[in-house]
């Protein structure tokens, strides 16, 4: 029985030591042989890794999207080096009324007891149409209009969106009737909210709100932008991938 006793404890004792010894490794920055690499290896998603090239494996169709979370509000992503670009893609200047800790529940934002929609009023669009870009930006602004507006706006703008249909909601205007607004009044409506409309500025950038502004146009007259005629049907995607304007860019 002893002997028995032995020969199992010395096979208990090889059988660790063999184990012991397989997870070592020739290279002594090597961790060893990983058993349970989930109880310490995080599989979660990180907020500024590289999806194109994970552990040596290449997503090609990754490469080119960002894949960071939402920069926190007053910092400015990259946008290139391009003036005009950066300029507009810089924080906005304007602060949402006081009023807005009532009607929008911004009690953490810097507010203004100033009316700075009405001082929006003066803004211009600093994205310029011109015959080269006017066809890719109402393209850009059709698919953005009818993924983010149109549920309430109706993709025709006429405040006939499938939420109104509903019975949901009320009182969208036909944007027909809006052409006293200034482009900077829209902008401004759009980034903070109006009414029962919420505030956009954390899911468009910059960039696609003014998009956005000089789409709503040809609601209002079907001859607006040099060499276009009126095209507001539904279901166009962006021009290009860039014309997206991914919503993981947005900056506050």
């Amino acid at each position: 029985m002893k002997k028995q006793f032995r020969i199992v404890s010395s096979l208990a004792v090889a059988a660790v030591a063999m184990v012991l010894l397989g997870s070592c490794g020739a290279d002594p920055d090597s961790p060893g042989l990983e058993y349970m690499p989930d109880m310490y290896r995080s599989a979660a998603i990180e907020p500024y890794v590289d999806y194109g090239e994970v552990r040596g494996e290449f997503n090609e169709e990754a490469k080119m999207t960002i894949s960071a979370k939402v920069p926190p509000m007053g910092t400015v992503p990259y946008y290139g080096t391009d003036s005009a670009t950066v300029a507009m893609m810089l924080p906005y200047a304007r602060l949402a009324n006081n009023a807005f800790k009532i009607t929008h529940g911004m009690y953490d934002a810097e507010l203004t007891s100033e009316d700075t929609y009405a001082l929006a009023a003066a803004d211009k669009n600093p994205l310029e149409l011109t015959e080269e870009n006017v066809e890719e930006i109402f393209a850009n602004g059709k698919y953005i209009f009818n993924s983010k507006c149109a549920h309430c706006h109706g993709t025709k703008g006429d405040g006939n969106g499938p939420m109104m249909e509903s019975g949901a909601f009320v009182g969208v205007p036909d944007y027909a009737n809006l052409t006293n607004l200034s482009d900077g009044q829209m902008f401004y409506s759009i980034y903070y909210g109006k009414g029962m409309m919420g505030a956009h500025g954390s899911l468009l950038n910059k960039k696609e709100i003014w998009t956005v502004v000089h789409y709503i146009r040809k609601f209002q007259n079907p001859d607006y932008g040099p060499g276009m005629e009126n095209d507001v049907a539904e279901g166009d995607e962006p021009a290009d991938e860039e014309g997206a304007m991914d919503n993981e860019d947005n900056d506050q």
